[in-house]
């Protein structure tokens, strides 16, 4: 079947992918954007794995700031090659990063970065709070795997819902960014400071 190129055109800013990958995607799932967009992520996801041992030496440190200088942004995001770094993809992803944690302050990249202390402290107030309300111990297991989902999400970056898309979490933009790139990508630090307020 021919597919408009209005619809691979949607189809490549919704995921990322390159416009023949769109468009192959598109005529196997026969014009349907759901699945194709589906299709393409796991796609992306498989891919992603893939490169996820390649070493990271090239990138760029993006600087952002927000509401006249009253919030500063600095990340480091690398990829493998300065090709790659120079590229319009690569670019926009350090942007969005950057924007992402002006918007939403995370504390950490992901959850094996946050300390053991803090996570266990955590995890000890939400048990304590679901034991206060008398709560039977398999209700309890499931609070408590709530509460935790719910601080990863607050407090690390790649757990975030992403601010454009709130259907996709951070994480899942970066492994779209890497089936994109062709090239493993990471966020390796980060620092954000508020005017008056502590940093990171």
């Amino acid at each position: 079947m021919e597919i408009p190129a209005s619809q691979v055109k949607q189809l490549r800013e919704t995921t990322g992918a390159g416009i023949l990958e769109c468009r192959k995607t598109l005529e196997t799932t026969g014009g349907d954007m759901e699945k194709a967009v589906v299709l393409l992520r796991e796609k992306g996801l498989a891919a992603a794995a893939k490169r996820a041992d390649r070493v990271t030496k090239d990138g760029k440190i993006e600087l952002y700031t927000h509401g006249g200088g009253r919030v500063g942004v600095m990340v480091e995001v690398n990829c493998e090659t300065d090709f790659v770094a120079r590229t319009e993809e690569f670019q926009k992803f350090a942007h969005e990063i950057a924007l992402q944690i002006a918007a939403s302050s995370p504390r950490y990249i992901d959850i094996a970065d946050v300390p053991a202390e803090i996570a266990d402290a955590e995890k000890t107030i939400a048990v304590n709070n679901a034991k206060s309300e008398g709560k039977p111990e398999d209700v309890t297991e499931r609070i408590v795997s709530g509460r935790m989902e719910k601080f990863y999400q607050e407090v690390c970056l790649l757990q975030q819902p992403y601010m454009r898309d709130e259907t996709i979490k951070v994480g899942d933009l970066l492994k779209q960014t890497i089936a994109t790139t062709k090239e493993n990508v990471t966020i390796r630090r980060f620092a954000r400071w508020e005017l008056g307020a502590d940093g990171n």
